[in-house]
């Protein structure tokens, strides 16, 4: 039940329920006042508030053993099923991520892992315990052509056709679904990943990849700081609409212990996210009491554009994207977490105009023309010129 449902709307005033999610998805939860929480809860509300932040697993994994007894049974038997699906879903995805990493050794074609069951193993100590609904893969752009045929031959229909992969285009993702399944591959290079307000420095990326660990199986990923850094880039990507993608940099930083902090932040300064990274940081400090080297902390808590906007970005953060920002204030977020008086608007520029899949329309067989570049700020204006995801 989301939170823009008629029924739970009526639920205005959230900062109970918020401040007990909150709780749940601490590293450091304070249980005492978790507990006390926990006895105020509107639960239809709490629980449509857990579902539309993507924490359901983090809420049953903080609910265990101690808080049970507080949790109404209908509900706790809803969190309970939803978790079990997750757990379902994530070992339906590890089990096909085995099948396409050996697809693709086999014929030599390099690939890794980002974010899902990787950041869920680093982050939590479990591939299960992360929300996720698909499966991202890095790749070299120059080899998305033969990437391509390899996940058609495993039995998945591409969305982006190799005639639109030879005329050049661009997606924002190469999208991959198996029919009648719900399985989702996302294949993505460093020409797809248009966020980076750099260009990708993807042959250093692969350099410093490492082995994770998954149900037993080495799988190739982003070191630890790279994923870092890309998971600040995605959720500013999504205008930090949901508390998983705070809850997942709180987790990381937390948990691993040797992340060397300097070799971040210089991949931060290497494609422009310094600022990004410094809000996503802020943001699990302020939000989830998360601890930081001391150094690191007086860093990000110097960055004074961070700080504003993680101010901002608490004021939309509770409603899961149903009170989510207009067009304007958006565009001088993308702006602002850029930085600099002409790289911030250079950012937004091109992400105003550079095509992807949605403005292609009919013409995917054919090189990028100015009608694609036309249509798309048209297409955002219409799209997000709206003050209600709902």
């Amino acid at each position: 039940m989301p939170l823009g449902d008629p029924s739970v709307r009526k639920f205005r005033s959230l900062s109970t329920e918020w401040a007990a999610l909150l709780q749940s998805a601490s590293p450091q939860p304070d249980k005492e006042k978790f507990g006390e929480l926990l006895q105020q809860l509107e639960w239809p509300a709490f629980f449509a508030l857990a579902e539309d932040h993507g924490v359901i697993s983090l809420l049953v994994g903080a609910l265990a053993n101690s808080f049970e007894k507080l949790v109404p049974q209908d509900i706790l038997q809803k969190l309970r099923d939803r978790h079990r699906a997750q757990l379902f879903s994530s070992l339906t995805m590890t089990a096909e991520l085995f099948r396409l990493i050996e697809r693709f050794a086999g014929i030599g074609l390099e690939i890794m892992l980002v974010k899902g069951p990787a950041l869920s193993v680093r982050a939590y100590g479990d591939p299960g315990m992360r929300q996720y609904g698909d499966l991202d893969l890095l790749v070299r752009h120059r080899d998305i052509h033969r990437a391509t045929e390899v996940m058609a031959q495993a039995g998945f229909k591409p969305r982006i056709s190799l005639d639109a992969i030879v005329a050049g285009k661009i997606p924002g993702q190469y999208l991959f679904t198996r029919p009648n399944t719900d399985l989702i591959v996302e294949l993505h290079t460093e020409r797809s990943l248009r966020y980076f307000p750099k260009p990708l420095p993807l042959e250093a990326l692969f350099k410093r990849h490492v082995q994770v660990q998954i149900d037993g199986r080495e799988i190739p990923a982003l070191s630890i700081e790279d994923e870092l850094v890309l998971i600040c880039i995605h959720g500013a990507k999504h205008f930090w609409e949901r508390l998983m993608w705070v809850a997942d940099i709180a987790a990381l930083v937390s948990r691993q212990v040797y992340l060397d902090w300097e070799r971040a932040i210089n991949a931060a300064r290497v494609v422009g996210a310094e600022r990004m990274l410094h809000t996503g940081l802020r943001l699990a400090m302020d939000l989830l009491e998360t601890s930081l080297p001391e150094k690191i902390g007086k860093r990000v808590r110097g960055d004074r554009a961070a700080a504003h906007l993680a101010a901002q970005i608490g004021e939309w953060l509770p409603t899961a994207g149903y009170a989510a920002p207009g067009l304007v204030e958006r565009a001088g977020f993308r702006m602002r977490m850029r930085g600099g008086w002409l790289s911030g608007p250079a950012y937004l520029l091109r992400l105003s105009i550079l095509p992807t899949e949605e403005d292609w329309a009919s013409d995917a067989g054919k090189s990028v023309g100015l009608l694609e570049v036309m249509r798309r700020p048209f297409r955002l204006a219409k799209k997000y010129g709206r003050d209600d995801k709902a």
